[in-house]
């Protein structure tokens, strides 16, 4: 009997609605944004490439969709885009990261905001492994610290990945009198160590470098750092 009584006060409010003559107004037509993906990875691509990736906004409201502003988190991030979608149309949003970027673990992120009233900001983001033509192991510098006349040596591997063979053909050094350098062939066309040994005897710091030339394109000119702190051994041992 309740249910009945409420059925029929409705009925009666919504006769007396359009007999005042009482409409309810329809809702303002929008726009809705919608992306099937915000995030693409690029997976592991060789380092110093320009990557670019092309996001699709589609609007699936009933009013223009618009890009009001955009921002990168990186100045290494330019953007093409399409600022006006039409209802029921689709856009482009185009990301290009700049080769120097494109280095190890990366991952840049682009905040772009819209007129759409649910959904004003969409983060968009790239990422991806960098991985380097010419891997260095483990490090390209090297120190040496002790006593001036104890052994002291050093290396440092040189690992290509490039598809082709490579080889480093030679190398120079600005402190010939302070160290002697060895290279070896440890995998001809892909692996090369070379090792550096103190020659100085004398108490003190040095600092140098070795200049390695290679026949990669990508890489044609390698650096390594030497680094040496010797004391006396009266400074340890009276």
């Amino acid at each position: 009997m309740l249910r009945q009584k409420e059925l029929l006060v409705w009925l009666i409010l919504g006769f007396g609605l359009v007999c005042c003559g009482l409409t309810v107004a329809p809702a303002a037509a929008a726009p809705r944004v919608e992306v099937a993906e915000t995030t693409f990875d690029f997976g592991e691509i060789f380092e110093d490439k320009e990557l670019t990736h092309t996001f699709i906004i589609k609007n699936t409201g009933d009013a223009p969709l618009r890009i009001k502003d955009i921002d990168s988190d990186c100045a290494c991030t330019t953007t093409e885009h399409d600022r006006n979608i039409p209802p029921g149309g689709q856009g482009r949003l185009t990301l290009t990261i700049a080769p120097y970027s494109v280095m190890r673990q990366f991952a840049k992120e682009t905040k772009v905001t819209f007129n759409d009233p649910d959904r004003s900001l969409v983060v968009f983001r790239l990422k991806g492994y960098g991985k380097p033509f010419i891997e260095i192991q483990p490090t390209h510098i090297i120190r040496f610290q002790g006593e001036s006349g104890a052994e002291h040596r050093g290396q440092v591997r040189f690992i290509s990945h490039l598809p082709d063979p490579w080889e480093i053909t030679g190398y120079q050094t600005d402190i010939p009198d302070k160290i002697e350098v060895t290279l070896k062939a440890e995998q001809p066309g892909r692996i090369y160590v070379v090792e550096v040994k103190n020659k100085s005897r004398q108490p003190g710091h040095y600092a140098g470098k070795i200049d390695l030339t290679t026949t990669s394109k990508q890489r044609p000119r390698l650096i390594m750092r030497v680094f040496a702190d010797f004391y006396a051994p009266s400074a340890v041992n009276p």
